[in-house]
């Protein structure tokens, strides 16, 4: 039996996503219905400027005031779209003192004040949902705190930006440089006007954060994410990952320690085998892969921003809200039982790709392997390449702590035969 009385919904921000999930609700408004059990309706779209035309949505319906919406009293779900940390924060808590549940998008917000929000929503007894902060359209965080809730994650690695995956896809396809690629992904609207968020890291750090979470029932914070940009990434590093049968791709690798003790989260650009799954993902695209206990190996592919995809993740949340709202009951919240530290980068074990500038001269490789040797620093394979009395020097690690390799780099640049460390990289995924 279909409730005849609407779920009224709140819209507190009408950008980009903000406008598509008003155009959704109201292009698809009886399926929704059908699947919720009941109609919803948008009651209220809060904005910071009223005048601006936003076509399909009736101006009767704008407002400036977004705490008074939410208190007028007959609000049953907010979709804050807003992103950043306030007022998004204080509008979030607001809902929940005044007994609506909240579906949102802001992965800072959530990166950085997850715990206490979801805090506050079980004190209220009301759900928070947050499926389109990590990864668009992707379905991830659903089936990741619901489908593998009874199995036990290890390791997460994955694509969470798209922008720095078309700026480094176009340098490995085109060999263009950063700034060409970059200026492409401006062109197209991949990349913001300031695109440090992405290009820095901080984006994917955010996204790494929730995912920590939710994967190893543990409490992650943004400050907890290890984060290194791709700004430095060169045609130079895409050759030598060619060489090897790779390629470059900033990722976001979670990891449960081997004695289940402690895990990891970092972000950071990685050459990875031309064979993993992850290697093919192009242009603007997402992917995460998870590797399970039980379940084994799982990917998550697909588009992971814009306007639309996001919005399908909101409404996604917003029928699962609305169903338990007519259920009286509340869906899964924040889990964070283990209470597991979060390792410093030191800890994490891997392998490394490192190109150094030397001088062509006798004994130059036996002074940079002791050095390796000294540190504990075991060494995979080394090209040397050299004219006019310089030379390159690229060695490939076998799996060493990240502080081993810190502190094999610090001295090798101390050596009068290393005249640079022209790169550092990671090799994940094999």
């Amino acid at each position: 039996m279909m409730r005849t009385r609407p779920l009224k919904v709140a819209l507190l921000g009408c950008g980009v996503v903000g406008s598509e999930v008003a155009r959704i609700m109201t292009t698809h408004a009886e399926d929704l219905a059908a699947r919720i059990g009941a109609p919803v309706e948008l009651a209220g779209v809060a904005v910071r400027r009223p005048s601006k035309v936003r076509e399909g949505i009736d101006p009767a319906l704008v407002t400036t005031d977004a705490t008074a919406l939410l208190k007028r009293g007959d609000i049953d779900v907010a979709i804050e779209v807003i992103g950043g940390i306030e007022p998004a924060r204080a509008l979030i808590h607001t809902a929940f003192e005044h007994g609506i549940s909240v579906v949102s998008a802001n992965k800072a917000l959530l990166a950085q004040d997850g715990a206490a929000l979801h805090a506050a929503a079980d004190a209220a007894g009301l759900d928070l949902y947050y499926e389109a902060a990590v990864a668009g359209a992707i379905p991830l965080v659903r089936p990741m705190r619901e489908s593998l809730a009874g199995d036990k994650i290890n390791r997460v690695m994955g694509i969470v930006n798209g922008t720095t995956n078309f700026i480094l896809d176009k340098m490995d396809s085109t060999g263009a440089g950063y700034q060409e690629a970059l200026d492409e992904a401006t062109a197209l609207g991949y990349a913001e006007a300031d695109p440090t968020a992405d290009v820095e890291g901080y984006d994917a750090a955010a996204k790494a954060a929730i995912l920590a979470g939710i994967a190893f029932h543990t409490r992650a914070r943004l400050d907890d994410v290890y984060r290194e940009g791709m700004t430095e990434v060169s045609a130079a590093d895409f050759a030598s990952a060619k060489r090897m049968g790779c390629t470059i791709k900033l990722l976001a690798i979670l990891e449960r320690a081997a004695d289940g003790q402690s895990v990891t989260a970092r972000v950071h650009p990685a050459m990875i085998p031309l064979s993993h799954p992850l290697a093919s993902v192009r242009e603007a695209y997402n992917a995460v892969f998870v590797e399970a206990e039980a379940a084994g190996r799982l990917m998550f592919y697909g588009p992971g921003a814009g306007g639309a995809p996001t919005a399908s993740a909101v409404l996604g949340d917003l029928v699962a809200v609305c169903r338990n709202k007519l259920a009286e009951a509340t869906g899964p919240g924040e889990s964070a039982y283990t209470q597991l530290p979060v390792s410093t980068m030191g800890d994490v074990v891997t392998r490394y790709h490192i190109s150094l500038d030397v001088a062509d001269k006798p004994g130059v490789l036996a002074q940079v392997a002791t050095t390796f040797a000294e540190h504990g620093v075991s060494i995979d394979t080394v090209r040397q390449q050299g004219k006019d009395g310089e030379a390159s020097l690229v060695v490939v690690t076998h799996r060493a702590h990240d502080a081993a390799l810190s502190g094999t780099v610090e001295a090798l640049r101390k050596l009068d035969t290393v005249r640079g460390v022209a790169s550092i990289m990671r090799v994940e995924g094999e």
